[in-house]
């Protein structure tokens, strides 16, 4: 029983401090009982409570309030003050004194009524009535009763109401009924409900959801239980109270613990500034007071807001439980929605009451809960069962199981003080039980059932709204209450007198009465009915997650437990054969669980002795199970293994054993005390339980695996099965709950100990338990496990250094100084006692251990963990000595001839890095990668072999190399490698030829040698200058005695020669060049000795008379310049002006003036131009002396010399640096403006203008090209037949555009294409230049040519355009790595990222401009226009375009001989920076490594994708060219200069006698030798067109990713040093060691691994191949490739010449049949329909019907073939084409019919090669062939004579020949066919 109200308090307004304001302040002028009550102190704060907005007097008289606040006090009770207010006229003295101003405005206001005098104020005076119940109705009836006798003068003593008031008292619940009356005639009943554990709402819940809405009442209740601040506003106090108490009560089963004020008082306002959590009520005249809190959730109940800030996040309900509260939601408070949609809606339904809607309300949330912790008994671990029940939740264990580790709702409700509080008060196993109890052990089942059933949820919504109902109105016939209330507008009557003062003796002489009488009483005590609480079933999870990629499939535990029997049966082989896919396998819980399970059946009496190799295996698959357990633990994997690592052992040594654990210690799990304590607390309920059992089950008690099952996660279906056999610990611990009151006292104090001593050892074990797995291995290296983090997180409240600095370390190395870096043992030893001692404490004091016990395990830990440590010395001491696992013998690489070994191989681990096929990705095929191996630095390369750690892969060798000088990228990695799981120092090692090497360094690599190897490496990569370079010191150790001597008997002259050179070169170039030169070639101290040249056959005829120069002291030639002259004639830049008939080396006397252009030695001591060659083609009308001022003009001094001339249009091409600020532009800019005086720099500007006027005079088309001349104004605007084949991406031009060069610039700059594009990028009309227009064009910058205006009287045109710069290039190839080569395992990147990354990079964007630029320039050569190409300093992009025009231009650049010229002119003569742009050197480390040279070869590849017959050689070459010019093994690019080589003696090579008998300095002198042993530089579909123009197309669409960036070979490692490459020849099948038959010629080839090439020849380098072996066999000199070809294609030729028809000069044409037919065959699947016509004998009768490219590429393999058939297969009487109607509606089509007699019947394909029968006629079912007629569709142009029928049984077949004569044979054919039958 318990009092209806405890105080009755009188509370008044009393003057505030400011007199006159008309605030004040609350005084309490009586309550009752004055003194306090034992059990229920006075509650202070009333008076502030009672006027929350605060006290203050008022100008006219309110009507009476009513409202109840809450107050909380100390103990958490809750204190229900309900308040009645009303107004009384102020007394005089009270009354403020009143200025005359506010008597005027309390004047003006209407008064309400007559009654009251204007000037009057009014006091609130409140009547408050303090309970611990919460009955609203009966508080307000009773204030209300008060205040009526008050009002009304009733004849009742106020005293004896408040006294029986004071005095009632009532059931607190058990749904009894009670009448009380106050002794006025009154009388209430009140209800009690049945439990008090469901919370009372009334109707708050419906009214909260009425004023709010469902999604804002749901996010408010996921706000309370996440524990946010929540704060309603309303300008009702009432309504806020209801709006609390409805909030509270959906949050039941859980009861909110934190600050619960709904009504806060404006003067405590600052409260709601708390950093924990609340829900308060505010009236809404604070609102503003409200603004500025930030991290508030503001409920405006009036408006029907919720308002969130940013930086709240409510986490929401888990799917898809959200969804469906919604919708039950909807369902009870919109039941009309179901229905909005019918067409007939039935009649209205009747809505539920308020109150019953706000029951339904409730269970919706009920069932919300239930369904969110169903099955939360089977996480309870039971700790103590007396005196009092401990009990834990295993929260990972419920995370895991329910399948929501993730979910953040979930998370957070469970680790709330409420649940916290749930845990304590419904864990409990033996307590009353109610509604929720039921639902959560019963109902779930019918939940699941009813989830996508509306009418049933609602029906099971409807019954617990019942229940809860019916608690709250247990008796459904109330008698009615009867209570006076005041009459209508009572307050507003002057009251008779203010509110009494009261007799405070008669109302405590009551309280006393009734306080005897009650003691008298015995004591009602209401006997709770307690019962074993229900678990119902084990959980399941929430959300079935069927999408994990390792699925429970059977077969995946099939191979765990048989690779574990496979273990402890000894077999090792067939073990190492299933680990890898134990491995994969074990990503998967099922699996996990399984390796547990098996694991433990090996475990006999707690040990399990192995050998090592079984250790070995165990430990792996442990750590393999442990590495994807997370700190939680929430599958109970680690708590499986925790007593299977304490288990398995190994013996080392006598006396010493190594246990798992010592090598399973680096997990996260280990270090979280979270785990410990949910494990220990675990243990600990198994043997509590094992403790009350019977003495019977008492042996197999402690084992029963089941019962930590709900703890270590067993899987539900056991543990179900476990509780039937046995009882649970919950259902022990009730049990003896149940019994405890009957036990007497000496067994009660028996039990408790024996429990405490159970949980003290327990605490023991642990503490062994857990220094065993945190205490290192090796405890003075004391290396930083990356997990133990953990230990320092928690030891971060004590501010020891050591902890604090561990946290933070954790991704450091293993030398840094932190956490238990360099510390001494102790300090590790310090850490785990620490840890330990703190979990100790804590489980300790929480299961009630004594505080003796405590002490004695404080003082046992250090202990503990000294003993284990000294233990582990002499293990990890042991350990050592064990012989190391055998790894894999190292694989020596092999090396070229004069490369050695620097640094000798260092134990790696190569990762894989994102090229997935190496390992084993969508391609198919192994994982080659991880491999184990060995890195190896030699002087030319990095070299990796080793082996795949996978043993599926077998015995395969993995290498992977590159040239050390191509090396653009290091970086220190820290890496886990394959085989174990802790951190190791890695490299990563990026180079320009598209090679990564991503090593782990293996153990034994200390990170001094990882060091070393770093260091030689960089010296390698970067020498102090060029001599360092591989090709300088390739075998020269041996020799670097002798050489210098030999050379210097040798060469006399020649050494003079380069150093006179040398040093007038740097007389002559004078100070200016050296000013104005941005960049100096190195000079070293010693030159090198060249030697003297050989005589070409080409000749150049030198006179002896120079014309006097402006250079040259001398007049004539000096012996030693005349021998560098012989010199300079034969470089290939010579060899090739003579090929284009450009001038001769002649005097000016004997010049021959025809000739418009002319050699000039000008620059023979590289004195005007450092980076041009010594000799240059300048027009014939330039004198010498002038081309010094000319070159000033230009950057670098590379003035515009001519390097191309046109055989067919005699255009030239010219090349020059970029023009200085004045020059070209100047001169346009400030055509006739006269300078006072002209400068030198104006007159080398007339200069210049005079030699373009010279350029151009010396064209031949020049004379017309002032008069209507066009510019490149309309491209496409007039055709023009350009021969060659097309494939440009121009698009239309405008025509007569004004601005046109800065037009077509922006255009070749691919900013405006203009015109409707055309596929593939081909031009819109067949040409677009007109035929007349500028004799010249200068292609320059855009930057450098703004605000040019061209001038029409010139005779040249600017072309301004945009190009990339160099460092854009650089960023861009940069990208391209990282997209080829990404360097991160495969599955971080979506498939899509590295076409993303292609695209990012820019590269294919920048070879389009090239190409596009290029193709410009060819169109203009082509038809006529001669161009400059004068870009940046003239050596990259210049060098770039110049090189790509004559390609396409000029067959001869397309063979092999022609490109090496190609090269040998435009990129080493004329000075392409070869080691500055690929930073050979120190000095050229910081500028990095620019591409221009790879990216002009993968324009040649685009162009010889599209037009593959056109070149001589092959892609290879041109891969191997890109290999070779960064890799540094021949010197040929090396340097930046002819100039430079010369100083250093390298451009005339050694000739003749004297060629050194090592290996090749020159790439192409390689290139010729390897050349003459086999066709691998040779492209057989070589069949040129003569004079053939290429214009490729160039749209980014047309361009492929070259194969070299991304194809490896990882048998060999790139086979572009092709003696290595060459690896032993393959075993025939026959020759098998064994004498077994030979099973099949095939073999494997792997992706990524074999060479597809080697592997694979081509059909013509088989056949080549074979021819070589056979004659090898017959004893004959085998003959040279190249001479065989030579033969053959000479024998077709002749072949065809004898049949008269002209042929392809390919190949391919001699191994095709007689037959002739047009057949396209496919090369290559291009844009360019490149096609080879395969001319095939047709008889002449009939004429084939083309079929389609594509087919044709399908079939050619059968045609080719078809010859060889035998006429046994195929019998064909006659055969020839036929029009055949196709059936009903379909139309004619032409086939190829047979006639065949032997199988009598007609066939048809659908053409002659085809070998697939279409369909057959059988001649059997043929009734007649009759005479036809032409039916819709038929061919036009046929007679129709021409056409018969066939009837047949089945159906009448029309066909048609392509003449009468044909059709009457066929006719006739089949005629006698049918009477032959």
């Amino acid at each position: 029983m318990a009092r209806l109200a405890d105080y009755f308090v009188l509370v008044a307004f009393g003057p505030g401090p400011r007199a006159g304001s008309g605030e004040g302040h609350g005084q309490i002028l009586q309550r009752f009982p004055e003194k306090d009550w034992e059990d229920n102190p006075f509650p202070q704060g009333i008076e502030l409570f009672c006027q929350p907005s605060g006290w203050q007097l008022c100008p006219e008289r309110n009507p009476p309030t009513f409202f109840i606040a809450v107050l909380t006090d100390i103990n958490s009770e809750r204190h229900y003050c309900a308040c009645l207010t009303f107004w009384e006229p102020v007394e005089p003295s009270q009354a403020p004194a009143c200025t005359g101003e506010e008597e005027e405005e309390a004047g003006e206001r209407p008064s309400p009524s007559a009654l009251v005098p204007p000037s009057q104020l009014f006091a609130p005076k409140t009547l408050v009535l303090v309970s611990r119940l919460d009955h609203a109705e009966v508080f307000r009836n009773s204030l209300g009763l008060i205040y009526t006798i008050h009002v009304e003068g009733l004849s009742v003593a106020l005293e004896n109401v408040i006294g029986n008031l004071l005095t009632c008292t009532i059931p607190i619940a058990g749904g009894s009924q009670r009448t009380i009356s106050l002794g006025a005639g009154d009388r209430q009943v009140i209800q009690t409900p049945l439990t008090d554990s469901l919370p009372v709402s009334c109707c708050s819940v419906a009214l909260l959801f009425r004023q709010l809405g469902i999604t804002n009442v749901l996010a408010l209740f996921c706000a309370a239980l996440t524990e946010h601040k929540i704060l309603f506003l309303s300008r009702s106090y009432q309504r806020l109270t209801d709006a609390c108490r409805g909030l509270l009560a959906l949050l039941f089963p859980l009861r909110y613990s934190f600050t619960y004020v709904p009504i806060l008082p404006a003067q405590l306002l600052e409260v709601l500034s708390t950093p924990t959590p609340f829900i308060i009520g505010v009236n809404s005249l604070f609102q503003a007071e409200t603004q500025e809190l930030l991290d508030v959730i503001i409920a405006d109940l009036d408006g029907g807001t919720v308002t969130v800030p940013e930086c709240v996040h409510i986490p929401p309900l888990p799917e898809p439980l959200h969804s469906q509260t919604h919708s039950a939601l909807c369902m009870v408070l919109d039941p009309e929605l179901e229905l909005a949609d019918l067409a007939f809606p039935p009649p209205t339904t009747s809505s539920s009451s308020l109150k019953m809607q706000d029951k339904e309300l409730r269970a919706v949330f009920l069932r919300l809960f239930a369904q969110l912790f169903q099955g939360y008994r089977w996480c309870l671990h039971i700790v103590r069962i007396h005196p009092e029940p401990v009990i834990r939740f295993h929260k990972a264990a419920f995370l895991g199981q329910r399948g929501l580790v993730e979910d953040d709702f979930l998370l957070k409700v469970l680790e709330g003080m409420a649940f916290a509080g749930f845990v304590s008060e419904r864990g409990v196993p033996y307590r009353p039980t109610d509604l929720f109890d039921e639902l959560v052990a019963n109902e779930v089942k019918r939940m699941r059932a009813d989830e996508n059933q509306p009418h049933r949820v609602l029906r099971h919504v409807r019954e617990l709204a019942e229940q809860l109902y019916k608690n709250e109105n247990p008796y459904p016939a109330v008698a009615m209450h009867k209570v006076q209330r005041p009459g209508e507008g009572s307050h507003l009557r002057r009251a008779p007198r203010p509110f009494p003062r009261l007799d405070e003796s008669t109302v405590q002489w009551i309280i006393d009465q009734a306080t005897a009488k009650l003691q008298g009483a015995p004591p009602a005590v209401r006997v709770e009915k307690k019962a074993t609480v229900p678990s119902g079933p084990p959980m399941a999870a929430i959300v079935e997650r069927n999408g994990v990629v390792h699925a429970n499939s059977a077969r995946r535990l099939e191979v765990v437990r048989n690779c574990i029997s496979y273990v402890f049966e000894g077999k090792m082989l067939e073990a190492k054969k299933l680990l890898p896919a134990v491995l994969r396998a074990l990503k998967g819980r099922a699996a996990r669980r399984c390796l547990t399970r098996e694991l433990h059946l090996h475990v006999q009496q707690n040990r399990a002795v192995l050998d090592h190799q079984q250790f070995d295996f165990v430990v792996r698959m442990m750590n393999c199970c442990l590495q994807d357990c997370t700190a939680m633990d929430e599958h109970g994997i680690a708590a499986a293994l925790l007593p299977l690592v304490t288990a398995f052992c190994r013996k080392l040594s006598p006396g010493v054993t190594q246990f798992a654990y010592s090598c399973v210690q680096e997990h996260v799990v280990w270090s979280t005390p979270q785990f410990w304590e949910a494990m220990f607390y675990g243990d600990v309920q198994t043997h509590i339980r094992a403790l009350y059992l019977e003495p019977a089950s008492e042996e197999d008690g402690p084992t029963a695996k089941g019962e930590v099952g709900p703890a270590e996660g067993g899987t539900p279906g056991e543990e179900a099965e476990e509780e039937e056999e046995e009882r649970s610990a919950l259902d022990v611990a009730s049990e003896q709950r149940r019994l405890w009151p009957t036990l007497g006292r000496d067994t009660q104090q028996e039990l408790v100990q024996k429990e405490e001593s159970t949980v003290f050892s327990q605490a023991i074990h642990y503490a062994n338990r857990m220094s065993y797995l945190l205490l290192p291995l090796d405890s003075s290296k004391s290396r930083l496990l990356r997990e133990r983090a953990g230990l320092g997180d928690l030891e971060s409240m004590s501010n020891s250094a050591v902890t604090n600095s561990m946290a933070g370390s954790v991704a450091e190395s293993y030398d840094t100084e932190s956490g238990f870096e360099d510390a001494e043992t102790s300090d590790v030893a310090g850490a785990v006692v620490r840890f330990i001692n703190r979990f100790v404490d804590k489980v300790c004091t929480e299961s009630g251990v004594t505080s003796e016990h405590l002490k004695g395990l404080h003082v046992m830990v250090p202990d503990i963990v000294q003993m284990h440590i000294e233990t582990l010395e002499a293990v990890h001491r042991e350990s050592k000595r064990l012989p190391p696992i055998q790894k894999p013998k190292l694989l020596r690489p092999s090396l070229l001839p004069g490369e050695e070994c620097v640094l000798d191989g260092l134990r790696v681990y190569l990762l894989p890095d994102g090229r997935e096929e190496g390992s084993g990705g969508s391609v198919g095929g192994p994982a080659l990668l991880p491999a184990e191996g060995a890195v190896f630095l030699t002087t030319y390369r990095v070299i990796f072999t080793g082996m795949p750690t996978d043993p599926l892969v077998g015995e395969q060798v993995v290498v992977r190399s590159f040239p050390v000088a191509s090396l653009t990228k290091e970086k220190r990695i820290s890496v886990q490698a394959h085989m174990d799981q802790f951190l190791q120092d890695g490299l990563q090692l990026r180079s320009c030829t598209f090679q990564l090497l991503k090593m782990a360094f293996d153990e034994e690599v200390g990170s001094e040698s990882a060091e070393v190897f770093r260091k030689h490496l960089h010296k390698l990569r970067y020498p102090p200058d060029v001599k360092g370079t591989f090709a300088f010191t390739a075998g020269s150790i041996h020799t670097a005695g002798r050489q210098p001597r030999t050379a210097k008997e040798k060469s006399p002259s020649l050494r003079t020669l380069s150093r006179n050179l040398v040093k007038n070169a740097k007389k002559t170039i004078g100070r200016q060049y050296v000013t104005r030169k941005k960049y100096n070639p190195p000079s070293w101290e010693q030159r090198g000795q060249p030697v003297p040249p050989e005589d070409q056959e080409d000749e150049i005829s030198v006179s002896e008379e120079l014309e006097p120069s402006t250079l040259t002291p001398a007049l004539a030639l000096k012996p030693s310049d005349r021998l560098t002259m012989n010199s300079l004639v034969e470089r290939a830049c010579c060899r090739d002006y003579q090929r284009l008939g450009l001038g001769t080396l002649s005097s000016s006397l004997s010049r021959a003036k025809s000739e418009p252009f002319r050699v000039t030695p000008v620059n023979r001591m590289y004195a005007i131009c450092r980076s041009y060659p010594g000799l240059l083609i300048v027009p014939q009308s330039i004198q010498d002396n002038t081309l010094q001022r000319i070159s000033r003009c230009y950057r670098q001094n590379r003035f515009p010399v001519v390097c191309w001339r046109s055989g067919r249009s005699k255009a030239v091409l010219l090349r020059s640096g970029g023009l200085h600020g004045k020059g070209v532009v100047g001169l346009f800019k400030a055509q006739n403006a006269p300078s006072p005086g002209q400068s030198q720099a104006d007159s080398s500007s007339l200069e210049q203008e005079k030699y373009l006027q010279a350029v151009v005079s010396a064209m031949p088309r020049h004379a017309d090209a002032a008069s209507g001349r066009n510019t490149l104004s309309g491209f496409s605007s007039v055709h023009m037949a350009s021969h060659g084949k097309w494939g440009s991406i121009r698009a239309g031009g405008r025509s007569g555009a004004s601005n046109l060069g800065v037009d077509v610039g922006s255009r070749l700059a691919g900013k405006d294409l203009l015109g409707p594009p055309q596929p593939n990028g081909a031009p819109s009309e067949p040409g677009f230049l007109r035929p007349q227009r500028a004799a010249l064009y200068i292609i320059g910058d855009k930057a450098q040519l703004k605000g040019v205006r061209p001038d029409p009287l010139q005779q040249w045109e600017l072309v301004p355009i945009e190009v990339f710069e160099v460092r854009q290039v650089k960023a861009s190839f940069k990208k391209l790595l990282k997209a080829c080569v990404p360097g991160c395992p495969a599955g971080e990147q979506s498939p899509t990222s590295y076409l993303r990354l292609l695209e990012e990079s820019e590269w294919l964007s920048q070879i389009h401009k090239l190409l596009q630029v290029s193709v410009l320039v060819v169109e203009l050569l082509d038809s006529g226009s001669s161009v400059l190409v004068s870009l940046e300093d003239g050596w990259d992009i210049t060098t770039q375009v110049v090189s790509l025009v004559q390609l396409l231009s000029d067959p001869y650049y397309r063979t092999l001989e022609g490109f090496r010229l190609l090269v040998e002119k435009e990129w080493l003569s004329f000075g392409h920076r070869f080691t500055h742009r690929g930073a050979h050197t120190l000095a050229g480390q910081s500028s990095g490594f620019a591409p221009i040279f790879l990216q002009f070869l993968d324009c040649v590849h685009q162009v010889h994708s599209q037009f593959p017959m056109e070149f001589e050689f092959s892609q290879f070459y041109l891969k191997f060219l890109s290999y070779h010019h960064v890799s540094h093994r021949f010197r040929t690019f090396l340097l930046d200069s002819d100039y430079e080589r010369i100083e250093l003696g390298l451009l005339y090579e050694e000739k003749g006698e004297r060629k050194s008998q090592q290996a090749c300095k020159s790439v192409w002198e390689y290139v010729d030798r390897l050349s003459k042993k086999t066709p691998v530089f040779y492209n057989y579909m070589y069949a040129p067109e003569d004079s053939e123009v290429l214009r490729p197309y160039s749209n980014v669409s047309n361009l492929k990713v070259w194969d070299f960036y991304t194809r490896e070979t990882l048998a060999e490692g790139p086979p572009y040093d092709w003696e290595l490459a060459q690896g032993p020849p393959e075993p025939l099948e026959e020759e098998r060691p064994d004498g077994g038959a030979p099973q099949s010629r095939r073999r494997v080839i792997w992706p990524c691994y074999d060479s597809r090439l080697r592997a694979q020849p081509d059909a013509i380098s088989r056949l080549l191949e074979e021819l070589q072996r056979l004659e090898t066999e017959l004893g004959r000199p085998s003959e040279r490739w190249k001479e065989t070809w030579e033969r053959v294609k000479a024998a077709q030729r002749s072949e065809a010449r004898q049949d008269g028809r002209s042929t392809p000069s390919s190949l391919l044409m001699s191994s095709v049949s007689h037959h002739r037919r047009s057949l396209g065959v496919y090369l290559q699947e291009g844009p360019v329909g490149s096609t080879l016509s395969l001319s095939l004998d047709s008889d002449q009768s009939s004429s084939s019907t083309p079929s389609s490219g594509r087919q044709a590429a399908r079939r050619s393999t059968s045609t080719l073939y078809s010859q060889f058939q035998t006429a046994e297969s195929e019998n064909r009487s006659y055969e020839g084409t036929l029009y055949k109607k196709g059936a009903f509606m379909k139309p004619w089509k032409a086939r190829w019919f047979v006639l065949d007699k032997t199988k009598h019947q007609l066939r048809y394909y659908d053409h002659r090669v085809d070998t697939e029968c279409k369909g057959i006629i059988d001649l059997a079912e043929v009734e007649s062939v009759t005479a036809g007629t032409p039916t819709m569709g038929a061919p036009k142009t046929v007679d129709e004579k021409a056409f018969f029928d066939v009837k047949t049984t089945r159906r009448v077949y029309n066909f048609c020949a392509q003449d009468v004569h044909l059709a009457q044979q066929w006719v006739d054919r089949l005629q006698s066919c049918l009477s032959d039958a």
